[in-house]
């Protein structure tokens, strides 16, 4: 390994050390093929060097990563590869009327429970939401972020990979959805059609429930997905500690990666869009255990991103205020800082422009 000043840094090199703030929060770890982004916020962080392995000149992913989100990036590489898998599983399904209970456990632990291990999963979830007009990528990125906020609950490895398979089936009551149905956001149906996404729920619910091996926090997933701590949820308006703990953290990554989903009649919002919803929600419809490590860890991981905002204005987030902020501060040039909380007019527009 050698060191390497972070403005020499370029994307496809990988570390040989673990990084660390001095409050000894892990910023990045070893291993980690540094991308665009990565390189950004080491910069903003005032981190002056790094270890780089040696042998990046060698690696056939320096030589293809060029931006953040190229798809020769390996973590893109990666999900595609399992996504094809997943189509798989969701059609066999859609066809026998049950699922593939092995080959389903099997990509759970080869290769989606790596997925969650990967520094930039936050940043690549984003830039893959375009593949959102099926259940199967939807279900893939629900399961992927499920893991990660697992794993920032410090859950077991058992668990976590339990929580990965119960995001990934959250959503198979939908493997009989008309495809338009899919393509709508739900504030968006009315009459039949709501009904019939409800449903979706209770049939996922009854397919799980009929095959063998599968835990009870993973059948409940499918059913209560859509239930809420204060009982406004669907479909029995159950609450509290009646909703299995696998079900509440599968909401959130389900509701996060709606918000940063483009469908019908509603727009791609930002990460950060998703953020302040999960902290307006996180003490009344949402469950405080899942969102305040969940909302921790993903602010920490922001910090040094550059953001445009409604108004033109391009800065980098600089920080969030207080452990509940809703939004970031955004520093626009050294000697101005905008603080977004106090600013309801201005919002995040894009994030990591390229």
């Amino acid at each position: 390994m050698r060191a390497v000043s972070v403005e020499d840094l370029k994307p496809g090199m990988i570390l040989a050390r673990t990084i660390v703030n001095p409050d000894m929060v892990v910023v990045l770890s070893e291993d980690t093929l540094l991308t665009k982004a990565h390189i950004t916020r080491l910069t903003f962080l005032n981190i002056p060097v790094v270890y780089i392995k040696d042998e990046y000149e060698l690696n056939q992913n320096y030589q293809a990563v060029s931006a953040i989100f190229n798809r020769s990036n390996a973590f893109v590489k990666d999900y595609e590869g399992v996504v094809s898998v997943a189509e798989d599983i969701f059609r066999e399904t859609d066809k026998n009327g049950h699922v593939p209970l092995q080959k389903t456990q099997q990509v759970v632990k080869d290769n989606i429970m790596p997925l969650t291990k990967n520094s930039g999963v936050i940043d690549y979830l984003y830039e893959l939401n375009h593949l959102s007009a099926n259940v199967y990528n939807h279900s893939l990125r629900v399961s992927v972020l499920s893991g990660v906020i697992a794993k920032w609950m410090r859950c077991s490895r058992k668990e976590t990979r339990e929580i990965i398979l119960a995001g990934f089936l959250h959503d198979i009551g939908k493997t009989k959805f008309e495809q338009r149905l899919l393509d709508k956001d739900i504030e968006n149906l009315q009459g039949a059609d709501y009904e019939a996404y409800i449903q979706h729920t209770v049939d996922g619910h009854h397919m799980l429930n009929n095959e063998p091996g599968l835990s009870e926090g993973v059948k409940l997933t499918a059913l209560q997905h859509h239930e809420r701590m204060d009982g406004t949820g669907f479909p029995f308006g159950s609450s509290g500690d009646d909703i299995h703990k696998y079900a509440r953290i599968v909401m959130v990554a389900d509701i996060y990666d709606n918000i940063t989903t483009e469908k019908e009649g509603k727009v791609k919002q930002t990460p950060f869009s998703a953020i302040a919803y999960l902290t307006q929600n996180m003490f009344s419809t949402l469950d405080p255990e899942v969102c305040v490590p969940m909302l921790t860890r993903i602010k920490d991981a922001f910090l040094g991103s550059r953001v445009i905002l409604n108004n033109g204005q391009k800065g980098t987030i600089a920080a969030y205020p207080n452990d509940y902020a809703a939004h970031p501060v955004i520093e626009i040039t050294p000697k101005e800082l905008i603080n977004l909380n106090d600013h309801p007019e201005l919002t995040i527009t894009e994030y990591n422009p390229k």
